[in-house]
């Protein structure tokens, strides 16, 4: 059964941003309510409200409701007309289909000087000799009953001909309410009847403890030859039961009304049961074996490539992920001989065909196709490019290995003076070389002889500066 909970009001208050403090129209049909609560405490500000087709037995929590102009109470249990006071603003009340037998409850709505619009059709009331002259002269401020308008000279002889339609109304009620008392007598025995054949069902013999339910649904857990005959009469006998009591006539009341919606919700509550226990529990995912052999398994059902790149030296799987998964959704696991994905919860893993090395691995996602690429470097052999490299190295040892002695020279050669354990100053070294320049620098060293051999030193000639 329904309650009214502030959680309830807020997912139907999605127009006003589920803000209910400042509601203005709330619409709480078919939730099978109970009992009408909170509202007048939670939505101040209301000035329409909807409560039709549920199980609301009385009007009340609704006085403080001073803005209400529109109050749908239609297709409930409402059995009489009461604390709408304070609602002073009611414009329009919608009673249809209700259980109000005692007519004379609408005396109370007098004080809702505003109230133009009246619907009682549906109820026991209704088939009253005279309800609707009664009516009319008791609420002058009436415009429509019923959806069809009140006229001028139907209230004038409303009113002339009130005292004798009042008794007969009186007389009419006193039957009413005598026959609603036995009906409802009726009702409470039936319903201790069926709590007596319940607790009886209960304790079914062989299942002390046990619910009428789980001895139907041992019928599905490996059930002996000898109990399947009664898991099957049982079973006829439960739809059996089902069919009469739909097939039973009844009478139109709050109490069938109530037990209707019992028997509907026993009867979902057991296919639910029923639903789970017929649930195979599926075995939990074998991904490796006992003897540690790892398998492969495509539980999400996505193509894929594996592609072996000598070049590289690496082998590259190519996952067809979805497109629109979120990639926090994927999680990757390399190992030395196989690769474990893992989309949605789902694995996938494929055996690899060569070792790999697991910390050098990458994985990369497409942002145009989506698409997990995998690449995995292999354990044996090193990449083409660093062969080529050891290859030159090779060849350079053989032939220092030819000419031991030049490249030792070459290398001495190379080598810093081992005297000289300071550096130069590069200061002194620009200023020295801002001063000379480098033709004069470089002339003592040179001798004329060696420059040229037919070179004449004419000594009275001065010298150059």
């Amino acid at each position: 059964m329904g309650r009214i909970t502030e959680d309830l009001i807020r997912r139907n208050a999605e127009h006003n941003d589920c803000v209910i403090f400042s509601l203005e129209e709330l619409s709480l049909h078919q939730q099978e309510i109970e009992r009408l609560e909170h509202i007048d405490k939670w939505c101040r500000d209301l000035k329409i409200l909807y409560l039709q087709n549920n199980l609301i037995g009385k009007i009340e929590n609704v006085g403080k409701l001073k803005k209400l102009e529109y109050l749908n109470l239609a297709l409930n249990n409402i059995e009489k007309i009461e604390n709408l006071e304070g609602c002073e603003w009611l414009t329009k009340l919608d009673l249809t289909v209700n259980f109000i037998g005692e007519l004379s409850s609408i005396k109370t709505l007098q004080h809702n000087i505003h109230l133009k619009e009246l619907f009682l059709m549906g109820n026991p009331c209704a088939d009253f000799d005279g309800y609707r002259q009664f009516v009319v002269a008791t609420l002058e401020q009436l415009k429509w009953l019923d959806g069809k308008e009140i006229e001028r000279s139907e209230r004038i002889q409303a009113l002339q001909n009130f005292p004798v339609i009042e008794q007969q109304i009186r007389e009419q009620e006193k039957a009413y309410c005598l026959k609603r008392a036995k009906d409802k007598e009726e009702a409470q025995r039936n319903l201790q009847e069926e709590e007596e054949k319940e607790a009886k069902a209960g304790s079914y013999p062989g299942f002390e403890g046990r619910s009428p339910f789980s001895v139907e649904s041992s019928c599905h857990v490996q059930a002996p030859e000898g109990q399947e005959g009664k898991c099957n009469q049982k079973k006829s006998k439960d739809s059996e039961d089902d069919l009469e009591f739909w097939n039973k006539p009844s009478l139109f009341t709050p109490e069938s009304r109530l037990e209707t919606l019992r028997h509907m919700e026993k009867q979902r509550k057991d296919q639910e049961k029923l639903s789970e226990k017929k649930k195979k529990v599926k075995p939990p995912r074998i991904l490796i074996t006992k003897d540690g052999k790892a398998l492969n398994v495509n539980d999400p059902k996505i193509d894929f490539s594996l592609k072996d790149d000598e070049k590289r030296n690496q082998i590259i799987l190519d996952l067809a992920v979805y497109r629109y998964l979120d990639t926090s959704l994927i999680d990757v696991d390399v190992q030395p001989t196989y690769v474990r994905v893992m989309v949605k919860g789902k694995p996938f893993q494929l055996v690899l065909p060569a070792e790999v090395k697991p910390d050098s691995s990458s994985a990369s996602r497409s942002q145009t196709t989506g698409h997990l690429v995998i690449c995995m470097p292999k354990v044996d052999g090193v990449i083409t490019g660093r062969r080529q490299t050891s290859k030159s190295e090779k060849s350079t040892s053989d032939s220092s290995r030819e000419r031991p002695n030049r490249r030792s020279k070459e290398i001495e050669k190379l080598e810093v003076d081992p005297s000289k354990h300071s550096f130069p100053d590069v200061a002194s070294i620009v200023q020295e070389k801002k001063h000379r320049p480098r033709r004069i620098q470089s002339e003592p060293k040179i001798t004329a002889s060696d420059e040229d051999p037919d070179f004449e030193d004419n000594p009275e000639v001065p010298p150059l500066i």
